[in-house]
């Protein structure tokens, strides 16, 4: 095994041992919306908006964590989010008024996020890599972060059950400060232009915000973004609502994350071989009639577990095949940046999942709006995906010549 072979994978193995402690840990937050309510006396839409205030601060603060690990490396970012988040999930143990919840769970976790997560830890990845290996290994690490969500789930559950919400809430803060020494092993040096010229910041931008493509991928991120929130975050108390056990709607989730690992694995490894923006339409469209049969079947705990095979399968696939595209178009030297743009797209969606789907819930006594908005969007994200073209911008075109 060559040096920079073994560099490569120890990185690799870094990245994936943070994602799947972040998203692992994050997956389960549904969780903790039914005892915190019923203790506090909050109706649903409490809870909801502090979750959905995380994801829309974790979209803002992305492009600008992503700017920081483009130009002076990722470690330095990620060791910031790993304590913030830490921090974060220790005050939300804490919390006792929507004010402190907000402020913990929404804005501290929040940008934790932003220096733990996908845009960050893929952007290393992505520069790590030559180009034709980018989207296996981008589909690797996300593979790593789904194994979190199935493992961490079922772990978060028994916490709960073991020690209370609160002190549940205090274990997973020491454990998520293991981001810290993992980010050790994330080594890397930002890398010039091959010509010798570094694009600034305003020209990476500007080249992006005239680019076509760049716009339809984060619009189409927006739904990605919506629906995964809505369902992590509101399905345990739906099937709960339709009187089946609450173990039902965390084993669903758990399915989720185990049937992730090989939907992510199986697009990144597809994004290497075919259109990654066809494939995302795929994926959209799959989604939007997977949706659909889970609404007009009847609920019982097997399609319930159906649900979460199917949802699995496509989960976090959109996000090698995404953050791929911008490489392709844009190169690796902002990917960082240009990747936490697209995301903030996505944490729009998330947020107006999150929220709006405690707000509907409380104010009409049902999902059904919601879901029947995600079956839509599954069909605005496949037709804005489609026009898109993995030609590479003329900058990069020029250098290859």
């Amino acid at each position: 095994m060559t040096t920079a072979w073994r560099s490569t994978t120890w990185l690799l193995l870094g990245a994936s041992l943070i994602l799947a402690l972040s998203l692992g840990i994050r997956h389960g937050f549904g969780l903790f919306l039914p005892p915190m309510s019923a203790e506090f006396g909050w109706g649903r839409e409490v809870y909801a908006f502090a979750i959905a205030l995380q994801n829309l601060i974790w979209g803002l603060a992305q492009p600008f964590t992503g700017a920081l690990a483009d130009r002076f490396g990722a470690r330095r970012t990620i060791v910031a989010g790993g304590l913030l988040y830490a921090v974060g999930l220790l005050l939300m143990g804490l919390a006792d008024s929507p004010l402190s919840l907000s402020l913990s769970a929404g804005l501290l976790i929040g940008i934790g996020l932003s220096g733990t997560s996908f845009s960050v830890i893929l952007g290393v990845v992505g520069r790590a890599v030559p180009a034709e290996k980018r989207s296996m290994a981008m589909g690797i690490a996300a593979a790593a972060g789904s194994f979190g969500q199935f493992a961490m789930l079922p772990g978060t559950l028994g916490l709960i059950g073991w020690l209370g919400w609160s002190s549940a809430l205090l274990a997973l803060g020491l454990l998520v400060a293991l981001i810290l020494p993992l980010a050790a092993m994330i080594r890397e040096r930002p890398q010039p232009l091959p010509s010798g010229h570094e694009q600034s910041l305003g020209e990476a931008l500007r080249e992006a915000a005239g680019h076509s493509g760049f716009w339809l991928l984060a619009l189409g991120f927006f739904v990605c973004g919506f629906q995964v929130v809505f369902v992590a975050v509101h399905l345990p108390a739906y099937l709960v609502d339709h009187h089946l056990p609450a173990l039902t709607g965390t084993t669903v989730l758990a399915l989720v994350g185990l049937f992730n690992i090989f939907g992510t694995y199986i697009a990144g490894w597809l994004g290497g071989r075919m259109s990654k923006p066809r494939l995302l339409s795929a994926l959209y469209l799959t989604r939007g009639v997977v949706i659909s049969l889970f609404l007009v079947a009847p609920l019982t705990q097997w399609s319930a577990y159906l649900f979460g095979m199917a949802m699995g399968l496509l989960w976090l696939s959109t996000v090698p095949l995404t953050n791929g595209t911008v490489a392709t178009l844009f190169g690796v030297r902002n990917l960082s940046m240009l990747g936490g743009i697209v995301f903030l797209f996505h944490q729009l969606g998330s947020f107006l999942g999150g929220w709006l789907g405690g707000y509907l819930y409380d104010h009409t006594g049902s999902y059904d709006l919601v879901w029947q908005i995600s079956v839509l969007l599954s069909l605005m994200a496949a037709a804005l995906n489609w026009p898109v073209r993995e030609r590479p911008v003329a900058r990069l075109q020029e250098v290859a010549a």
